[in-house]
Parts: C-alpha cells; structure tokens; sequence
C-alpha cells in the first residue's frame, strides 16, 4: 500500500506542474473554438484518454522503447522542445483575423473529430515532452520487483487518472473560462500562454543540448 501511494503522489506533483491543465485550457480553446461545446467536451474525454495512456505507457515502457530504437533521451527533448516551441509560435502569431474565420463552426463527425485529439492536442499541448521525459526518469527508479510492481502500477494509473480528470474539467468547460475574462482578457492569456509554450519548449531544447554536449564532453575526456 506505500509503494501504490509514493507512485500516485510522485506522478502527482511530479507532472501536475508540467502538465498543467488551467494554463493550457486558453490554448485548447483557441485551436478548437469553431467546435461546439459538444464537440469540445468529446475531444476533452479523448484528451483525457489519450493522456493517461501516455503518462503510464512513458511511465514503465518507455526507457525499454528509447533503448530499443537506440534514442536518448535528451534526444527526446530536443525533438520534443522543438515540436512545442513551434506551436507556441504558430498560437503566439495567429491574428484576430484568423481566429474571426475560424468562428464559423464547422460540421465534423465523430472519426475527423476524435482524430485531431491526439496531435496537437495530447502531444504536445498536454503531455508535452517535458511530461513524457519526468514521467520515464520517474519510472526508471521506480522499483519492478514482483512483489512492488502491482501496487507501482496501480499508483501510476490512479496518478495519471487524478491529472487527466483535470485535464478534462479545465478543457471541456474552457469556454465558461473565456466568458468570464470577457474577450480581451481571453485574448491575453492566449498570447502570455502561447508565448510561455514557446519559451518551455526552448527550455527543454536547452536542456536536452546541454545534456548531449555533458555526454559528448565525457566521451572526449
């Protein structure tokens, strides 16, 4: 029972920061405000989904896949810093004008719909590279013997299931958010958290070179 409380609280307070689902929902809302409401509450679930799937799937496998396709990790960060910066960028330049086209609703069904859910708006706008790096170093020191591994694995799903019902409940009700700053102040926060995308993705870019460069020091040493 320690063991299934320790992986619970480390996935909590390890990826809540990181994932931080408050500050993304005025990013979600901007990339899917010609949805309905309806719509939106269906991608959040998906998101939800889809984000459990990855903090425990990066949580127990996902050294063994880096090792397999022989990549580090801050391999990793670099690829993934540059994915985000680039759609902070992208949200960071886009126009009123943009956004006032895009208001006209568009008529989806469930499959086109649902098939937007995991990129962007999974990877990496909620679990972003930063999330899946902490959740493998975290599951890298996590104890797998026979005897731990079924509490860490239950502690790890009840972690993820806290932070994706955040996920979901900041999402799907994203535009009750925006009625209640009004417009301009919608807009604000939009651009300070696009701009802050931005510079975490420089950040884990940062931090993946600095990685490689400590590696590549050592092996000339």
């Amino acid at each position: 029972m320690a063991q299934l409380l320790k992986s619970a609280f480390l996935i909590i307070t390890a990826l809540f920061p990181i994932v931080n689902p408050l500050g993304s929902a005025p990013l979600f809302l901007s990339l899917t405000h010609y949805y309905s409401t309806a719509d939106r509450k269906l991608l959040s679930r998906r998101i939800a989904l889809n984000s459990i799937a990855l903090i425990v799937g990066s949580y127990f496998i996902g050294t063994h896949i880096l090792a397999f396709f022989g990549i580090s990790l801050p391999v990793v960060q670099v690829g993934g810093g540059l994915v985000l910066a680039s759609t902070g960028w992208a949200l960071l330049k886009q126009t009123d004008e943009d956004s006032t086209k895009a208001d006209v609703h568009r008529t989806v069904n469930a499959d086109n719909l649902l098939s937007k859910a995991f990129y962007p708006l999974t990877l990496p706008l909620t679990v972003g590279p930063g999330s899946i790096s902490v959740a493998i170093t975290l599951g890298a020191n996590e104890p797998h013997s026979d005897r731990l591994l079924i509490f860490s694995i239950v502690g790890s799903v009840i972690g993820a299931v806290v932070i994706a019902a955040s996920v979901y409940l900041c999402y799907a009700f994203a535009d009750r958010l925006a009625r209640a700053i009004g417009q301009t102040g919608m807009n604000v926060v939009m651009r300070l958290s696009s701009f802050l995308l931005v510079c975490i993705g420089v950040q884990i870019i940062w931090n993946g070179v600095s990685a490689l460069f400590k590696i590549l020091s050592g092996i000339s040493h």
